[in-house]
């Protein structure tokens, strides 16, 4: 570790959000219609950007985008390298599936160990399906990181990694040595999107599989075996019914009130 980076970035295939989101087998959501997590492209351009102020790739700078999940997950990998990333490594085994945040955390962990000599880990704030923001701190604790987050903005300096935290009335500015975790909002910065040059050079870069077994983790420690939660049941919400239309007939402001003391908003 010297004054290049080496940087993992954690990406999901996240149901569209501009679909309406449905249910499949197992109580899980349906991920047929998928895409990288929008969340996730805010920490791959700060990976990219402290990758490109030190010499990108030719300088010897990493930044690998590590995901977990089913074959089509794959796919939140290839976005990642079109729009820049070095390079991927899919952690994905069946007995994952069912897997909560805690079981998740506990696997992208021996995946980032897998991965070695890692100076920073960059998530997003959340994910954009279970919108937890709980694995973050996680994987922090678990690979004895110090972590800083909710970052909106963030800069290195040698080996030390400074962040701003913006909270409603003040902004906190906190800093820890490398190696780190950092997980960063929507305000950091503005991600690029891909250009036909990066989609082209995406074909020639590489994408690496591990499994649970690869990582000597027991598969009984992840999936539905080793969550914490579990999902009871689940079914889609009712369809939206008409509201209520009032009519003005000279006392519409007191059947306004009536209908919001009713409700309880006032």
């Amino acid at each position: 570790m010297g004054d290049t980076l080496k940087i993992v970035v954690l990406v999901k295939h996240v149901p569209d959000a501009q679909f309406d989101r449905h249910i499949g087998s197992e109580r899980t959501l349906d991920r047929s219609e998928s895409i990288l997590s929008e969340l996730d492209e805010y920490p791959l351009e700060a990976a990219l950007q402290l990758s490109e102020a030190r010499g990108g790739d030719k300088g010897g700078n990493e930044v690998i985008a590590l995901t977990m999940g089913g074959p089509d997950a794959a796919n939140a990998l290839k976005k990642a390298l079109q729009i820049g990333a070095s390079s991927g490594v899919h952690l994905i085994d069946e007995a994952l599936a069912g897997s909560d945040a805690w079981a998740t955390g506990l696997a992208l962990a021996a995946a980032i160990r897998h991965i070695g000599d890692v100076d920073l880990v960059l998530t997003g704030m959340a994910s954009t399906d279970g919108e937890t923001s709980l694995v973050p701190a996680q994987l922090a604790e678990r690979l004895d990181l110090p972590q800083l987050t909710f970052a909106s903005s963030l800069e290195v300096e040698g080996r030390t990694a400074r962040i701003q935290r913006d909270g409603d009335g003040h902004s906190d500015t906190v800093e820890a040595e490398l190696p780190a975790l950092v997980s960063v909002t929507d305000q950091i910065n503005e991600p690029r999107y891909p250009n036909f040059k990066g989609i082209l050079a995406a074909k020639k870069k590489k994408i690496a599989t591990v499994t649970l077994a690869d990582l000597g983790v027991d598969a009984g420690r992840v999936g539905a075996a080793g969550s914490l939660t579990a999902v009871e049941s689940a079914e889609p919400r009712p369809a939206r019914t008409a509201g209520t239309i009032i009519t003005d007939e000279g006392d519409a402001g007191v059947k306004l009130v009536d209908f919001l003391a009713a409700q309880k908003l006032i």
